[in-house]
């Protein structure tokens, strides 16, 4: 275990960044439509989901109670990810344009407590226990798609097809069809959890991770093409950039902070349908 020392970043300092990082980043995702809202917010926002995901790794890990820590993301993540079924499914509540918000990193984050559990059994020789968890997260898309073979006449029926929509996306959500994040955001949040206690191991191999998930694929795909410079890597596919999150987590030592504990699992969905619903109100008035 590493030394905790009082220099650098407590984990309430690195989620207070998060945060401010993450407004920025929604500023410019729901008032884009605009074009007042300089592309700088989102490229500067890349850091704030790599932040809060290192946050809940050392939350998860430190917290006395993990039952309530994970029903607390999930009851949000459900929530949440109820809201858009509707807007998918039902097309309520979009804005003028179609538009709707795809914030769904607590979704992410309820599969990757389960999974960070499997691997704390598993360290604790609970092979059982921990081998049932992560294949639950595993295998439940491969389950639901048996389901559907097994009986294909639920999805010519309006009322269960709709029901096994609404519970893969709300309370059971699958990783194979999260709306925010992506995979290397969850494989990222493995290996964070696999390697804790090992600093620099941890974020050097989740730091390559994400460039090769994030940056890799994309330039080879891009430099195939005539028209692409590489300079384009830095003004319009920075997606990438998320792994300048590193230098913040390097900066983290090991203390808590002063906890703000229901304003980081609270602001989030509430920044996000406040900032919505002011989107939809400036649609409607430059429409």
């Amino acid at each position: 275990m590493e030394k905790l020392t009082k220099k650098g970043l407590d984990g309430t300092q690195l989620k207070t960044i998060a945060l401010v990082l993450m407004v920025l980043d929604h500023i410019h995702y729901f008032f884009e439509f605009t074009g007042c809202i300089p592309t700088v917010f989102s490229m500067l926002g890349r850091l704030s989901a790599p932040l809060f995901l290192f946050c809940t790794v050392e939350g998860f890990a430190h917290t006395h109670d993990r039952r309530r820590y994970f029903i607390r993301i999930w009851a949000i993540g459900a929530a949440m990810a109820a809201l858009e079924f509707f807007m998918i499914y039902a097309k309520a509540f979009r804005r003028g344009d179609g538009f709707y918000p795809q914030n769904a990193i607590f979704q992410d984050l309820v599969l990757l407590c389960i999974v960070w559990q499997g691997i704390d059994w598993l360290r604790e020789k609970k092979f059982t226990k921990g081998i049932g968890a992560i294949a639950a997260v595993l295998c439940w898309p491969y389950v639901v798609v048996v389901f559907l073979l097994l009986f294909p006449g639920v999805q010519e029926m309006p009322i269960a097809s709709t029901i096994v929509a609404f519970v893969i996306t709300s309370p059971l959500p699958m990783w194979t069809t999260i709306t925010d994040g992506g995979w290397s955001f969850l494989l990222g949040g493995v290996l964070l959890y696999a390697l804790r206690g090992h600093r620099r191991v941890q974020l050097t191999a989740w730091a390559v991770l994400i460039f090769l998930c994030d940056f890799v694929p994309t330039f080879g795909m891009l430099c195939r093409q005539a028209d692409f410079v590489w300079t384009q890597m830095f003004t319009d596919y920075y997606e990438w950039f998320g792994v300048a999150a590193v230098l913040l987590m390097l900066l983290y030592n090991g203390q808590r902070g002063s906890g703000h504990k229901r304003l980081f699992y609270w602001f989030y969905p509430a920044h996000v349908y406040l900032l919505y619903g002011a989107s939809c109100l400036v649609y409607n008035v430059l429409r």
